[in-house]
C-alpha cells in the first residue's frame, strides 16, 4: 500500500499567504437581531444542517494539526448553543493551539464567563454599539443593555487575558457615541475596535451607503479628545491598532472599505453549516460537512479537503456599498 503524502506543516494559499487563524461559527441563531447583521424576520437553519459539536471539535483538531494557531468561536451568538462549553473544553485541549477566543453579544456572559475561562478561552470580544438603553434596543431589536453590561463586568471578573469591545458605527444612528464608547472601554481597562459595516445580506433597515462612516472619520472624532499613538501590535486579525496616550488602551480599526486588508489575509471561516468559506466577501467555499458525514471520523480526508481548498482562496473581497449585495448570506450565517 502506498504511503500517504505527509500533510504540510502550514496552510498556504496560492498567493503565499499562511492561514493560521480560523473563525468557526457554532450556530446561525442569535437572541439579538442587530440591524447591520440580519433581517428582523430571520429564518434559521434546520438543526440537522448544522454541524454537531463533535464535528466542530474534529474540524478544530484538523485545522490545528495543519498549523492553525488561533481559533475563534462565533455565531450568530455562540453562547446560546446548547452544551457549547463542552466544545470550548475540547478545543482548549488541542496541542499546538496558541489561542482560543470567542466573539459574543454578551447576553450569556453572566452565567458562562467563568466556565469559558476554565475551558481555556483567553480573550473575549463583546459587541457593544451604544451605551443608551433605548438606542441599544433599537440597534439590536431585542437586546437589553443592562444585561450586556453585567456580562461585561462578569467577563472582567473572570480573569481573561483581554476583554475587547467591538462597535459598528452607523452615521446618524450612533456616531455621536464614538468617544463615549472609547471612554467606557478605557475606564475598564478594555480595548475597543471599530468595524466598518460589511454589506452581507439584504437587511432592509437602512441604506448602507448613507449609513457608512469610515475608520478615518471615526479616528478623527476620537483624536478631538485623545492622542492616538500608532502601534504595530496585532491580535492576529485585520485590525490596525493605536494606543490612547492618556490610558494605554488600544483602539483598533477594521476597515474592509477604506483600508482593504486582503493582501495579508491569514483567515478562513467555517460556517455553522459546515462550509469552509475562503473569503468573507466571496462565495469560494468547500463543503466540509459533506466530507465529515461521508467519512465519519476520518480526519485525514478532512485535512486533505482543507489543504486542497487553499487553491481556491481568492485574492480579496469586492465589497460595494452602492450596489445590492452580491453576497446574500447574512453575517449571522457567515460567522461574525
Amino acid at each position: 500500500m502506498t504511503a500517504r503524502t505527509p500533510f504540510p506543516p502550514q496552510l498556504v494559499d496560492r498567493f503565499g499567504r499562511v492561514v493560521s487563524y480560523v473563525r468557526m461559527s457554532v450556530t446561525d441563531r442569535c437572541d439579538f437581531r442587530c440591524v447591520y447583521c440580519m433581517a428582523e424576520d430571520m429564518e434559521f437553519l434546520p438543526r440537522a444542517r448544522i454541524l454537531t459539536l463533535e464535528e466542530l471539535a474534529l474540524a478544530g483538531r484538523a485545522f490545528t494539526e495543519l498549523g492553525v494557531r488561533k481559533l475563534r468561536l462565533t455565531g450568530g451568538e455562540p453562547l446560546v448553543r446548547n452544551n457549547v462549553i463542552k466544545l470550548f473544553r475540547d478545543l482548549g485541549q488541542l496541542p499546538g493551539l496558541d489561542e482560543l477566543t470567542v466573539t459574543t453579544n454578551g447576553s450569556q456572559l453572566v452565567k458562562l464567563a467563568g466556565a469559558l475561562r476554565a475551558a481555556g478561552v483567553r480573550r473575549v470580544n463583546i459587541s457593544l454599539d451604544s451605551l443608551d438603553a433605548e438606542r441599544f434596543r433599537r440597534l439590536t431589536r431585542t437586546g437589553d443593555l443592562a444585561q450586556v453590561q453585567r456580562g461585561i463586568d462578569a467577563a472582567l471578573a473572570a480573569g481573561f487575558d483581554k476583554v475587547k469591545i467591538n462597535s459598528v458605527i452607523l452615521r446618524n444612528r450612533n456616531d455621536d457615541e464614538i468617544v463615549p464608547l472609547v471612554r467606557y472601554a478605557a475606564a475598564r481597562g478594555m480595548d475597543i475596535a471599530f468595524i466598518e459595516e460589511m454589506p452581507l445580506g439584504v437587511i432592509g433597515d437602512h441604506d448602507r451607503a448613507e449609513a457608512y462612516i469610515s475608520s478615518d472619520d471615526i479616528r478623527a472624532e476620537i483624536e478631538r479628545v485623545y492622542d492616538l499613538i500608532p502601534t504595530t501590535e496585532t491580535t492576529g486579525g485585520p485590525a490596525r491598532y493605536f494606543r490612547l496616550a492618556e490610558r494605554g488602551t488600544r483602539v483598533g480599526f477594521i476597515s474592509p472599505h477604506s483600508h482593504n486588508f486582503c493582501d495579508d489575509c491569514n483567515r478562513v471561516r467555517l460556517t455553522a453549516e459546515g462550509r469552509l468559506l475562503l473569503c468573507l466577501g466571496q462565495e469560494h467555499s468547500v463543503d466540509l460537512k459533506q466530507v465529515m458525514r461521508t467519512w465519519p471520523g476520518d480526519i485525514d480526508r478532512l485535512k486533505q479537503a482543507i489543504v486542497d481548498a487553499m487553491a481556491i482562496k481568492p485574492k480579496g473581497h469586492d465589497f460595494n456599498l452602492h450596489e445590492q449585495p452580491l453576497i446574500f448570506r447574512h453575517m449571522s450565517h457567515t460567522g461574525g
